[in-house]
C-alpha cells in the first residue's frame, strides 16, 4: 500500500513511492483516463466481489496451471516484517497479521504444506533470505530490475497506483494535462509523483511538500487545487475524520510502471524454481476460488479507485 516497500529502506524514504503506513484502504482499478498517461484499465470482477468494490486481478484465467511437483517444496519458511498495517503488522499477541500474512498462509493450505512466518526488521530481510534463513519474503516489496537480478520474484500479487484528490466543490471533471493547465498541483518532493506530474502535466503549477501530511493540509486548506499522491493513503485519508470530507478523488487510477513500479511480489532466493511455481500456482487458485478476494476485502474494505 500500499506502497510496496524497496529492499534495504524504509517506505517513507523511497524515492519511488510514498504511502501512508497506518492505512485500511482499498487498491481497486476503474476505467482510466488516456492509456498514454499510464492509467489502468477496468480489470476483471473478482468472483463474488461487493459490488462497490472492484477487486484488482493479476491472473489470466485462460492460463494453464503448471503442474506442481511438492516433494521438491516440503514446507515454506515465510519472512516478513511487523510494522506495516495493514500488510503486516503485530497483532495483540505479538504475533504477525495482516493482508500479506494473511496470504501467506493462504498460500500455505492451498498448496498442503506446513508453513512458518517470522517477523523481521524490514531492512533484514533480504539478508535473512540470503542466508538461508527463510525461503521467501512476502513483505510488500516492489519489482524493480535490481530486485529481478538479485532474486527470484513470484507473480506480482498487488499494486499501488497513484490518484489525484481535489476539493468537493471544485469543478473539474477529468485529471487530464489539458484540463489541469494553469491549476496548482501539490507533491511530496523527491517522490514518483512528483516526477510524474513534471513529465506529464507541463502546463500546471507544481507545488511541492516535504512531507504528505503538509501536502494534504494545503488541499483541504483551498492552498492548491488538487493533490496527486499514493491512492491507498488517499482513500483512506478521503474517508477518514482527518480530512473532514474537504476532498473526493479525481479522474482514476495511475499505474505507469515506469514511474510507480511494477508492484508487489513474493521473492525468493534465484534458482529455487520448484518454490516459485508453486507460489504462482497457488496464487492463481487463490484468485480462482474467490480466496484472494476474501483477504482483500478484510484488509481493504474501503473503495479507492
Amino acid at each position: 500500500m500500499l506502497a510496496a516497500k524497496q529492499p534495504g529502506r524504509r517506505d517513507q524514504d523511497d524515492n519511488l513511492v510514498i504511502m501512508a503506513r497506518h492505512l485500511l484502504a482499498a487498491a481497486l482499478f476503474l476505467t482510466g483516463i488516456a492509456s498514454s498517461f499510464g492509467q489502468a484499465q477496468q480489470p476483471q470482477p473478482a468472483p463474488d466481489a461487493t459490488p462497490s468494490v472492484v477487486i484488482p486481478n493479476y491472473w489470466d484465467p485462460r492460463k494453464r496451471l503448471e503442474r506442481v511437483d511438492m516433494t521438491r517444496v516440503p514446507q515454506i519458511r515465510f519472512l516478513t516484517e511487523d510494522d506495516y498495517p495493514p500488510f503486516n503488522f503485530a497483532g495483540p499477541d505479538g504475533q504477525p497479521i495482516g493482508f500479506n500474512v494473511d496470504l501467506a498462509r493462504a498460500i500455505c493450505v492451498e498448496l498442503k504444506v506446513p508453513c512458518t512466518i517470522q517477523a523481521r526488521r524490514f531492512d533484514t530481510l533480504t539478508e535473512s533470505l540470503d542466508r538461508n534463513a527463510g525461503d521467501a519474503i512476502i513483505a510488500s516489496l516492489r519489482v524493480t530490475p535490481d530486485l529481478r537480478r538479485r532474486y527470484d520474484v513470484s507473480d506480482r500479487y498487488l499494486e499501488t497506483p497513484a490518484r489525484f484528490a481535489m476539493q468537493r466543490d471544485t469543478q473539474l471533471t477529468e485529471a487530464l494535462p489539458e484540463a489541469l493547465a494553469g491549476r496548482s498541483i501539490a507533491v511530496v518532493t523527491g517522490t514518483a509523483h512528483e516526477a510524474y506530474i513534471q513529465a506529464f502535466f507541463t502546463q500546471s503549477a507544481i507545488r511541492r511538500y516535504p512531507t504528505l501530511a503538509e501536502a494534504r493540509k494545503a488541499l483541504s486548506g483551498r492552498d492548491v487545487d488538487t493533490l496527486f499522491a499514493d491512492g491507498i493513503g488517499m482513500a483512506f485519508w478521503l474517508n477518514g475524520s482527518d480530512s473532514a470530507d474537504c476532498c473526493r478523488f479525481l479522474g482514476g487510477p495511475f499505474t505507469e510502471n515506469r514511474f510507480f513500479g511494477e508492484g508487489m511480489a513474493i521473492v525468493m532466493r534465484r534458482g529455487n524454481e520448484p518454490l516459485r511455481l508453486a507460489i504462482n500456482h497457488a496464487l492463481q487458485r487463490l484468485w480462482e476460488k474467490g480466496v484472494y478476494t476474501d483477504l482483500y476485502l478484510k484488509a481493504f474494505p474501503v473503495g479507492a479507485y
